[in-house]
């Protein structure tokens, strides 16, 4: 504002010294002074002359109309400043419009404190050339240009003259700087001989709001003979911007109850135009409220902040007697200061009335029935409640406690996350026979805790009664699954065990019949009556059906009932080891060569089905040799192996060896095995036997039976 001061100061100040450069302008079209300065009184009177202002289009002023930025003054048709009423406060600055059919222009009047007003006239007095009045001597005046923005055609239009005292003959102005010669370039120009300063198009103060040009007196050939001279121009602001709310979208919430004047939400809106003048001057207002009830003016904004605020008791804001939780409301903003010749822009403010928890959940009724079958799980009954409050909040949601009459933990209840009915569910079968009734005690309770006035009552629980049904139960084996030892291979017809099944429905006399369910083996048979268990078969250890020595059947309890109901135990037999297995040698067939060096011929194992003590230690030992010569003999390795040695080269030809294998069992049992040695003839590495096959085949057991010597000599390995 000071600045604007001296502005207008120094044009006062540059009038006078026109004239005495000038006697004899030419008419410019406008007003004749563009800015001036009134002392801010205690209170501007109704009817007050305030200042006289010129306009003159240089035609006549044909239809000549003012009209003044405050709606308290207006301009005579005489240019005579008058005050409608008594105002106290005015503002900084007042803008006059004048227009005729010619010609239109735009005044300035600021008002100053008398403080302001003497310090200003004492700067501009001060200033060496910051205002176009330079402490040394000067032939250029070059005075502020004030220019309106959004002229309208025609143009270029004349907006003011600079003067030179000491031109001579052939002396020509030049203008330069931005907007002239620099970016944006063109907008000004001056008249070369009168040094008349005209704009070619309507400025925007909102995009530039000050030009800073030089002024230059230069002879024919160019050369500069006075200045540069600093010539500001300022472009005065109108109100052509809009108030825009550029930060939506606008969501606010508030709790319902809460108090009168609780702030809910601010809105802000901007305005492009100065900020120091009233036409960037806001004021809120709330043109809509939607819904109008319970009250069409549930809130109020503050017409200087924005703050929107509730203005209903904390009764009337209470989200359950709502229409809608939802209130839109239509805000406006206006520049001006909010009178009616000030631009608007709008917005829409979305309120939210929060919930909290002030209604308890309650049962929709006292009382709840559920039938269940006996040993039968899962969902029984949903029960339902009632809440007021918010659904999908903790202060509607639902948690369920059965708070008696669930000793043994048979029952569950959980919420269901859609309906936020209660599932109650049998978790433990129920046994009619233990008991054909429950009743079950439930109280509900939210999430979040109710407020501090709000308690749960007795509609916060009720009673589940539980009917529980017969059904015809299958027997039950005890135990189950049962086990028995048995020796392997007893006699057939022999008892194994007698199985015992009961049936759990004891308020029904039913009988139960026995029958076999699964005996892999075939071996075993069930009395129907009693429930004995014999052999039909051998028992054998050794069989692929018995795993780790234990044979698995199951058997079936039937009861008599309409239909039948059916049981199945499992009976696991553990055998017990017999020597019923002879044991047998690996390999069966070995090769030689004619003239063999080492006569190790080959290494035997020997195994045996049974389990220890019926097995190894081994005993190894050669039938009677045939001829009047001994060709081999037999040496024992260890307890599971023995090595066959020849005693000379043979011919080529097939032999058969005896050999019989004993085990360790009470009584032992033997094997008698004839082991085939092929005699082949050896040349260059290459053995030449009758079937290459058979080098193969025992090329291989020889390699196996070293490797089970090798284990059996070096068990710590």
């Amino acid at each position: 504002m000071q600045h604007k001061t001296q502005l207008a100061l120094s044009f006062l100040l540059s009038q006078v010294l026109l004239l005495a450069f000038a006697e004899d302008l030419e008419c410019i079209p406008g007003f004749q002074q563009k800015v001036f300065y009134v002392e801010q009184p205690s209170e501007f009177t109704e009817d007050q002359p305030v200042l006289n202002l010129v306009f003159d289009d240089c035609q006549g002023n044909n239809k000549l109309n003012f009209e003044v930025s405050n709606p308290d003054f207006k301009v005579e048709s005489d240019g005579s400043l008058v005050v409608l009423k008594n105002v106290s406060e005015a503002g900084r600055a007042l803008f006059v419009h004048a227009r005729t059919e010619h010609a239109e222009d735009m005044a300035e009047i600021l008002i100053v404190g008398a403080n302001e007003k003497h310090g200003a006239l004492k700067e501009i007095f001060k200033m060496e050339g910051n205002l176009g009045i330079p402490r040394q001597k000067r032939a250029i005046l070059a005075t502020p240009i004030l220019i309106p923005e959004n002229q309208r055609p025609p143009f270029p239009r004349p907006v003011g003259k600079v003067i030179s005292s000491e031109r001579t003959e052939g002396a020509k102005f030049r203008l330069s700087g931005k907007g002239v010669d620099q970016d944006p370039k063109g907008i000004f120009r001056i008249n070369e001989i009168s040094g008349e300063v005209s704009v070619t198009r309507a400025l925007d103060r909102e995009a530039i709001a000050n030009y800073e040009l030089e002024v230059e007196v230069t002879d024919l050939s160019g050369k500069i003979i006075d200045g540069p001279v600093r010539l500001d121009i300022s472009v005065i602001d109108q109100n052509d911007n809009r108030p825009m709310f550029r930060e939506g979208p606008y969501v606010g919430h508030v709790m319902e109850g809460s108090p009168t004047g609780t702030t809910v939400m601010r809105m802000t809106a901007f305005d492009a135009d100065d900020s120091s003048t009233d036409n960037a001057l806001l004021r809120y207002n709330i043109l809509k409220q939607t819904p109008t009830k319970p009250s069409p003016n549930m809130f109020y904004i503050d017409p200087e902040k924005g703050d929107i605020v509730t203005v209903v008791s904390p009764v009337l804001l209470d989200r359950e007697t709502m229409e809608t939780p939802k209130y839109e409301l239509v805000i406006e903003a206006k520049d001006m200061g909010g009178l009616d010749v000030g631009l608007t822009g709008t917005a829409t403010a979305t309120i939210l009335i929060d919930d909290k928890n002030d209604h308890p959940p309650e049962f929709t009724k006292k009382e709840f029935q559920a039938t269940v079958k006996e040993g039968v799980t899962g969902v029984i009954v949903n029960l339902t409640v009632g809440d007021r409050d918010d659904p999908v909040t903790g202060a509607w949601r639902a948690v369920y406690t059965i708070i008696n009459g669930n000793p043994g933990q048979s029952f569950e209840i959980h919420t269901n996350p859609q309906t936020n009915e209660g599932m109650l569910s049998v978790v433990k079968p129920l046994d009619y026979e233990i008991s054909a009734f429950h009743t079950l005690l439930i109280k509900v309770e939210n999430e979040d805790p109710l407020i501090p006035d709000i308690a749960y009552g007795p509609s916060s629980t009720a009673t589940v009664q539980i009917t529980v049904e017969d059904v015809n139960e299958g027997p039950v084996f005890h135990p189950n699954p049962m086990t028995v030892t048995k020796q392997e291979n007893i006699s057939i017809g022999s008892v194994v065990l007698t199985v015992n099944a009961t049936d759990p429905d004891t308020l029904q006399h039913q009988t139960i019949r026995y029958s076999v369910y699964k005996d892999p083996a075939g071996w075993l048979e069930i009395n129907p009556t009693n429930g004995t268990v014999g052999t039909t078969a051998t028992l054998d250890r050794e069989s692929p059906y018995v795993h780790n020595n234990v044979y698995t059947a199951l058997f079936l309890a039937i009861d008599s009932g309409n239909p039948p109901a059916t049981g199945t135990g499992t009976l696991h037999i553990t055998l017990e080891d017999v020597n019923d297995n002879t044991p047998f040698l690996y390999p069966t067939l070995a090769k030689v060569c004619d003239d063999a060096k080492d006569l190790r011929v080959v290494v035997l194992g020997a195994s045996d089905k049974d389990l220890h003590p019926n097995t190894d230690p081994f005993k190894f030992e050669l039938s009677k040799q045939s001829g009047p010569d001994k060709l081999w003999r037999i040496t024992k390795l260890n307890n599971t192996h023995a090595q066959v040695i020849l005693l000379q080269n043979l011919k080529k030809a097939n032999y058969n060896i005896p050999i019989s294998v004993t085990d360790s069992g009470k009584p032992p049992l033997t094997n008698n095995t004839e082991l085939k040695l092929q005699v082949c003839s050896c040349k260059k590495s290459k053995m030449d036997c009758s079937a290459t096959d058979a080098l193969h085949i025992s090329m291989t057991l020889i390699l196996l039976s070293l490797f089970s010597l090798f284990c059996k000599s070096f068990p710590e390995l």
